[in-house]
């Protein structure tokens, strides 16, 4: 069930004060590699975002990229060059650790998967946080829209489209897209609620045809797992975070670190706390 927060009220600090307790717990494990699974369906309440790690000289032009592209990538926070914490989303995130996985790529290749980037920390490098639809997902689920990748226990489904995304000098591809069925009669509620959260991909992209935008076979996801479609059901697509990480690879950089797709930063924040701000600031270089 999801939780709403109002900080307003004892009883709802005592509910973010439990909240915060059981995050201490779970990053207790994730630091200890003892958790590198999925984040889907954890701790409701507080906010997931994506992560990207880019050298300084090219983080705030990255940043205006995900300006442009405001509905797959959302800036909710960054860093300062060299610094691995992350204050305005939670004074305790240490981004070298606080992630089950992470992705290394050198040029544009994967070259490595692993659970700490403290050994490959560079005192240049900037932490970029994007926006991630799992803070809509407990709002359909509260309002009894079940979520099929949660009830399977597995990652959503991810596709790469044909849908472009606004370029910068450096930055440029196409729009990744999560997935999710839904019944037809179901489709415009659900719309209505995840177009309350934009700093979380807002309302779907698409509904329907997969070929229409690239997909051609929606059994096989590019990332994440597949799930069933019932006869009575359409797919919804919304823009997705991964995009900020196959632009990321499409620019061949020599050196950038993300999460592995689904495994992401739980912050100390609840959705309405995210500032409107962050995508008029840029980081030092």
């Amino acid at each position: 069930m999801a939780i709403a927060i109002n900080n307003k009220t004892p009883e709802c600090d005592d509910l973010q004060q439990s909240l915060q307790q059981s995050r201490y717990q779970l990053m207790k494990r994730i630091r200890a590699q003892q958790f590198t699974g999925n984040t889907s369906g954890l701790m409701p309440g507080l906010v997931q975002g994506n992560i990207a790690i880019l050298p300084a000289t090219l983080a705030a032009e990255f940043i205006e990229f995900c300006r442009l592209n405001a509905t797959p990538c959302p800036v909710i926070g960054f860093s300062k060059p060299g610094d691995p914490s992350i204050p305005v989303l939670g004074e305790s995130i240490d981004i070298r650790s606080d992630v089950p996985e992470y992705w290394i790529f050198e040029k544009g290749e994967h070259t490595q998967s692993t659970f700490d980037i403290k050994s490959y920390w560079k005192e240049d490098l900037v932490t970029v946080v994007i926006g991630c639809s799992y803070s809509f997902e407990e709002a359909l689920i509260s309002a009894g829209y079940p979520i099929r990748n949660i009830d399977d226990g597995v990652n959503v489904s991810m596709y790469d489209t044909t849908i472009p995304t606004h370029a910068t000098q450096h930055f440029s591809g196409h729009t990744v897209v999560s997935m999710r069925p839904f019944k037809r009669q179901d489709i415009p509620k659900v719309t209505e609620i995840t177009r309350r959260f934009p700093k979380a991909h807002g309302a779907p992209i698409h509904i329907g045809d997969p070929a229409a935008i690239g997909i051609h076979d929606i059994a096989k996801p590019d990332y994440g797992d597949a799930v069933v479609i019932a006869e009575d059901e359409v797919p919804v697509f919304w823009g997705c975070g991964v995009t900020s990480q196959r632009i990321l690879r499409d620019a061949a950089l020599p050196f950038v670190i993300t999460h592995a797709p689904g495994k992401m930063l739980i912050t100390d924040v609840n959705y309405d706390q995210l500032s409107d701000k962050l995508t008029d600031q840029a980081p030092d270089q």
